[in-house]
């Protein structure tokens, strides 16, 4: 079970400071009364938010790592996800879907989906997100291979610039076995399923 996330009110008072200010840029008044609590709140949603700095990815997949005989792909698919855009500090979201080909070790499978929160609770770019989750499954379970495909609604792209909202971006990033064609395509066919 995850812990539960506890803001540092040092980091918090920081964060509002700096909050406060940016209201006043806008031409708001951080005192009334709608306003009043928001530098706060907003403080302890950047570290909820970002939380992914301070926990390690690879010891995550490590805690759940088992001794198994198992060498056909195993996929998580459809692994909601939220994230910042690094540009513009606005939201991306979208599905994460995950497979790898064991090497004699598999990882719990919900251990696949901590990895990646841990990932997505950073300032991100969602082709940077995409490669970091799959080399972490690389690096610590040693698989034949791993592939990753994101699809993901950016609001930098919707709210403002262009103002595309049907618009999905999709990445995907891929080591070992997933070279070959016919096991992307397999991979592709079970996603699409």
């Amino acid at each position: 079970m995850t812990p539960p996330f506890i803001p540092s009110e040092d980091t918090t008072q920081a964060i509002a400071q700096h909050v406060e200010q940016l209201l006043a840029h806008i031409g708001e008044d951080a005192n009334r009364e709608g306003l009043k609590r928001t530098p706060h709140r907003v403080g302890e949603a950047m570290q909820f938010l970002t939380q992914g700095y301070h926990q390690d990815p690879e010891a995550i997949l490590r805690a759940a790592l088992f001794e198994e005989d198992y060498r056909q792909m195993v996929v998580v698919k459809d692994i909601t996800f939220y994230s910042l855009c690094e540009h513009h500090l606005l939201p991306f979201f979208g599905k994460v879907h995950v497979a790898y080909i064991p090497n004699g070790k598999i990882t719990g499978l919900s251990k696949i989906a901590r990895v990646v929160d841990v990932f997505a609770r950073r300032l991100q770019v969602q082709e940077r997100l995409t490669t970091q989750i799959k080399e972490c499954i690389q690096n610590t379970l040693n698989p034949l291979g791993v592939m990753v495909v994101i699809e993901a609604e950016h609001l930098c792209m919707q709210m403002r610039g262009v103002q595309k909202q049907n618009s999905v971006t999709t990445t995907s990033d891929f080591t070992g076995a997933f070279n070959r064609p016919e096991t992307r395509e397999e991979f592709m066919n079970l996603i699409r399923g």
